[in-house]
């Protein structure tokens, strides 16, 4: 399972049992239907519109409702099978997990997985995995199926009574209820070398095989191929490619290992590719082919012991605070990470976390030593994510980190995978509440002159008040700069008429929230305090009652023009 399953629910009361399952798959997104659930990662208006467009994305689904609704809504996109993602049906009330499609995708894995969460029996019903125990078109993980359509005729003779004998070594198989016999015609043949299909034979490949290559450029997958091919050995038994940790930043590396459907691990090469893998494989054969080494194990590779992955750094936005304005990306990069750093109130609101992630907090004034910190745990092939509130290219974590890259000369931290995931800032969030006041042309400021110049701040208020722009005020106040405000104010006023609509929005999207819509001419800074967003609007912004008495404020897409 390659993508993270989507949990659909349609109503409040299968949340919890939502909520169960997603501790199974913790990089998972509950999805509610909206306006009728509250508390999921995402939301969705059309219950069998989402349900084809994740099928459609390969992601597998899991739906706690009628196994009915879900066959109904995916009908008309069944084709092959051997494409279709894992999809189940689970009671609202967890008593009952029921695999509907996706047998080669391992659903009946996750049926037993959800089940024992659960702890319920999954309804099984695939035929030969009831006969055998086991699913010989999907095998575990290690071993691949050469060929499904010669696997599909193969099972079909064992059910009708076949007997079948195992050539190579599978422990996973001994454990089956098989029709064994050393005289049948039908053979399970597990191995690495590439072989015919033959119709009395099912091939199953033994991932065993690491391939070293020295080099990345334009013709490396083809390379690749060529080499397994003269040495006989079949692709789908490659376990990962292993390459010169100099080479880790190299994109045609990384689509050679995409193209091939396997991981990419790294080292540095001081001796040669040989000597590599002898030391991370020392039980391998190894075959040298045209510049690129082969090593061959005896039994499946485990990936994480052959060198080191490529690190990952992910500086992502929590949104104004609330989980449901979180993006799903940011969600499933926080349930992937080993280490999170972060300013600790931040911390903790990306939780709740797992005992084995390694919490990083520090205070909110050392983001460069933040960043630098992160780069070094990356750097060792960590997942590490920085946590910003808002937006994290916004007054936050984003520029420390891209800062810190540029004055590095260290190799390891430019190949790190560096990339940011947007957030929901305070002033769009603020926005929403009240309308759409940034509707037109805007700035967004900060009133905080830790790091630049009340000058500076001073003079980019006045042109901006100068060219009509709505104003967003971050960091508008605090104890040690209790003034700021007040003149900020009276700078704008020199170019607004005091009927100007200003949102005052105070922990919006935390519990608690308030806000508050009050004229430029009414405005003082014992108003605000340093959790407050200030929306100050331009001479087009309008604002008019809702219906429950406080005020809508938008500012017109279109422009008064001079008669």
């Amino acid at each position: 399972m390659h993508e993270a399953p989507a949990i659909i629910i349609l109503g409040p009361g299968s949340l919890t049992t939502a909520q169960r399952i997603q501790q199974c798959y913790p990089a998972s997104t509950i999805h509610g239907l909206n306006g009728r659930v509250e508390g999921a990662d995402a939301y969705y208006q059309a219950f069998g519109d989402t349900l084809r467009a994740l099928y459609q994305q390969g992601r597998p689904i899991i739906a706690l409702c009628a196994a009915g609704i879900v066959i109904r809504s995916l009908a008309s996109l069944l084709g092959e099978k051997g494409e279709e993602p894992a999809v189940l049906a689970v009671a609202e009330d967890g008593s009952a997990v029921v695999p509907l499609l996706g047998g080669l995708s391992g659903v009946n894995v996750m049926a037993r997985e959800i089940g024992e969460a659960l702890g319920v029996a999954a309804a099984i019903t695939t035929s030969g995995e009831l006969r055998f125990g086991t699913c010989l078109l999907n095998p575990p993980e290690g071993y691949a199926l050469a060929d499904l359509d010669q696997g599909k005729r193969f099972v079909s003779d064992l059910l009708a009574g076949e007997a079948v004998r195992i050539e190579g070594d599978a422990p996973w198989l001994q454990q089956a209820q098989l029709p064994a016999s050393d005289s049948a015609q039908r053979t399970i043949h597990v191995g690495c070398d590439a072989r015919p299909s033959h119709r009395d034979e099912l091939l199953i490949h033994r991932r065993s095989l690491v391939v070293a290559v020295a080099d990345a450029g334009p013709e490396l997958l083809a390379q690749v191929r060529s080499a397994l091919r003269d040495a006989g050995l079949a692709e789908q038994a490659l376990a990962c490619l292993l390459a010169d940790e100099a080479l880790m930043a190299e994109p045609s590396l990384h689509e050679a290992a995409a193209a091939l459907g396997v991981g990419l691990r790294f080292a540095p090469v001081p001796c040669g590719l040989a000597s590599m893998l002898a030391e991370s494989l020392p039980e391998a054969t190894l075959v040298e082919q045209a510049g690129i080494v082969i090593a061959v194990a005896p039994s499946p590779v485990d990936v994480t012991q052959v060198g080191r992955r490529r690190g990952r750094l992910a500086v992502i936005g929590l949104g104004p605070g609330a989980a449901d304005l979180m993006v799903p990306a940011v969600k499933a990069e926080l349930a992937r990470a080993e280490d999170v750093l972060g300013y600790e109130t931040y911390v903790r609101m990306a939780g709740p976390f797992r005992d084995d992630q390694v919490l990083h907090c520090t205070d909110n004034r050392e983001e460069m030593q933040r960043a630098r910190h992160a780069f070094e745990l990356a750097a060792q092939g960590r997942s590490v994510v920085v946590v910003s509130s808002g937006d994290p290219g916004v007054f936050a974590m984003a520029a420390a980190v891209l800062e810190a890259l540029h004055g590095s000369d260290d190799p390891a931290w430019h190949r790190v995978d560096l990339e940011i995931l947007p957030g929901v800032s305070a002033s769009l969030a603020t926005a929403a509440q009240a309308g759409a006041p940034l509707g037109h042309d805007f700035c967004v400021m900060s009133l905080s002159d830790n790091l630049k110049p009340w000058s500076v701040i001073e003079h980019r208020l006045d042109l901006a008040a100068q060219a009509d722009l709505v104003l967003a005020f971050y960091n508008p106040i605090s104890r040690s700069r209790p003034w700021q405000l007040g003149r900020a104010i009276e700078i704008v006023r020199q170019h607004r008429g005091g009927s100007t609509p200003v949102v005052l929005g105070r922990d919006i999207g935390r519990p608690g929230q308030t806000l508050k819509v009050v004229s430029l001419a009414e405005l003082v800074p014992e108003m605000v305090d340093m959790r407050t967003m200030v929306l100050l609007g331009s001479s087009t912004t309008c604002q008019f009652p809702r219906a429950d008495g406080t005020q809508w404020v938008y500012t017109p897409r279109w422009y008064p023009t001079a008669g």
